[in-house]
C-alpha cells in the first residue's frame, strides 16, 4: 500500500508540472494578445523553468522578432546589483551602513554628505531633492534632465546629485535615482575602478552572465532590443535620444531573462551575500521598500504569501522581476515597449502558478 501511495504522489507531482505549464502558457498567450505585450517572459518554480516564451518585435524598422535570448534594457533592476555590491563590502567590513556619505566620498559637495547615511541611500529615505524632474507628461517636449549629454559617474554625482535636503533624512520615502548614483560612486572610490568593471568582476563574470552589462552609446551591443514609447496622443516611436549610460549604477544595465534568472538564483541561494545580509535587503521599511526592492504580503486563495518586487522603466524600456519568498517562484518579464502593465501581467501569472 505504501508503495502505491508513493507512486501516486510521484505521478501527481509529475502530472501537475506539465498541466501547470500549459495553464501558464494559455493565460500568457491570451494576455499578451489582448494587452499588446512585446517582450520575453521567464517563470521558474523551484529548480525548474516552467515557462520561457517571447512575443512581438525587437526592431520594428526591419520587423525582427523577439527571441528568448533577446537582450533588453533592465533599467532600475540595476539598483539591486548596486545594492548587492554595497552589501558585499559591508560583509567585508569596508562599509558601515550607518556611516555618512562623506565617510566614503569626502569630495561630496552637498549638505547631505554629513547627514545622510549609506542605509538611507539604499532605502530612498535620504531627504534630498529628487534628481528625476521629468514626468511622463512632458519629457517628450522637454527631454529628460541631464541625460542628453554624456557624463562620467563622478561628474553626475558632483553636478546633479548634491541637491539640498527637503526632508529630514530617514523620515520620508522618495524614489530617487541620484541616491543609487552616489552609491555607485562610493563603490568606485573604494574599489578604485569604474562601476562597470566592478559589476563585471564581482557579479557578471562569476555568475557567467555573459549577455549582461552596462549600456554605452559608443558600444554596439548585439541582439539588444530597440525600445519604443507610446505616450498620450503619440504613435509608437523609438525612445527619445538619451545617454542611457548616465543612469549608471541606478539604471544603465542590459540583460536577458536567462542571465537574470542566474542572478536571481545566486541571490536567493546566498552565493552573492549571506542569508542574514539578504534578510536586511528584504526587510521592508517606508513604502514597503527594503534595499532596492519592494517587499509585499498578499493573500492567495489558501495561504498567505510574500513576494519581492522590482520594477524598471525608462521611456519604452519596461521590466518587472518578482520572487515569491515563501514558495521559491520567480517571474521575470522584459519588454521594449510601454504598452503593457507588466506588474499586472506578472501578478496574474503568479496566480496561475499558485
Amino acid at each position: 500500500m505504501k508503495y502505491f501511495l508513493l507512486f501516486s504522489s510521484i505521478f501527481i507531482f509529475n502530472y501537475n508540472l506539465p498541466a501547470q505549464s500549459k495553464n501558464v502558457k494559455n493565460f500568457a498567450v491570451d494576455y499578451a494578445n489582448h494587452h499588446q505585450f512585446n517582450g520575453t517572459i521567464l517563470i521558474k518554480k523551484d529548480a525548474k523553468i516552467i515557462y520561457h516564451q517571447s512575443f512581438g518585435v525587437a526592431e520594428r524598422s526591419f520587423n525582427l522578432p523577439v527571441k528568448n535570448d533577446t537582450k533588453y534594457q533592465i533599467c532600475s533592476i540595476t539598483k539591486t546589483f548596486t545594492a548587492v555590491l554595497i552589501l558585499q563590502l559591508m560583509e567585508q567590513g569596508k562599509i558601515d551602513l550607518d556611516k555618512k556619505i562623506n565617510t566614503y566620498l569626502p569630495s561630496y559637495k552637498g549638505e547631505s554628505g554629513s547627514k545622510v547615511s549609506i542605509r538611507q541611500l539604499l532605502n530612498h529615505t535620504s531627504g534630498m531633492k529628487n534628481t528625476d524632474t521629468a514626468s511622463d507628461a512632458n519629457f517628450m517636449r522637454y527631454g529628460i534632465g541631464f541625460y542628453h549629454r554624456p557624463y562620467t559617474l563622478e561628474e553626475i554625482v558632483d553636478n546633479f546629485c548634491s541637491n539640498p535636503l527637503i526632508n529630514e533624512p530617514g523620515e520620508k520615502f522618495d524614489y530617487n535615482n541620484g541616491e543609487y548614483m552616489i552609491l555607485g560612486r562610493i563603490l568606485e572610490i573604494i574599489y578604485k575602478k569604474p562601476f562597470e568593471q566592478i559589476l563585471e568582476e564581482q557579479i557578471l563574470i562569476p555568475l557567467h552572465m555573459n549577455n549582461s552589462g552596462i549600456i554605452n552609446h559608443y558600444k554596439l551591443i548585439p541582439n539588444l532590443a530597440t525600445a519604443y514609447y507610446k505616450g498620450k496622443d503619440f504613435k509608437l516611436i523609438p525612445n527619445i535620444p538619451i545617454y542611457v549610460e548616465d543612469f549608471s549604477s541606478a539604471g544603465a544595465m542590459y540583460s536577458c531573462t536567462a542571465d537574470l534568472i542566474k542572478f536571481n538564483d545566486a541571490l536567493f541561494s546566498y552565493q552573492l551575500i549571506k542569508q542574514q545580509t539578504l534578510n536586511q535587503l528584504l526587510t521592508p521599511g517606508l513604502d514597503d521598500y527594503g534595499y532596492s526592492v519592494w517587499i509585499r504580503d498578499y493573500k492567495g486563495s489558501n495561504q498567505k504569501y510574500k513576494r519581492m518586487e522590482r520594477y524598471g522603466r525608462i521611456q519604452g524600456a519596461n521590466c518587472v522581476w518578482f520572487h515569491y519568498l515563501n514558495h521559491n517562484v520567480s517571474i521575470i518579464i522584459l519588454s521594449n515597449t510601454n504598452l503593457t502593465d507588466l506588474g499586472d501581467f506578472a501578478s496574474k501569472l503568479g496566480k496561475i502558478v499558485f
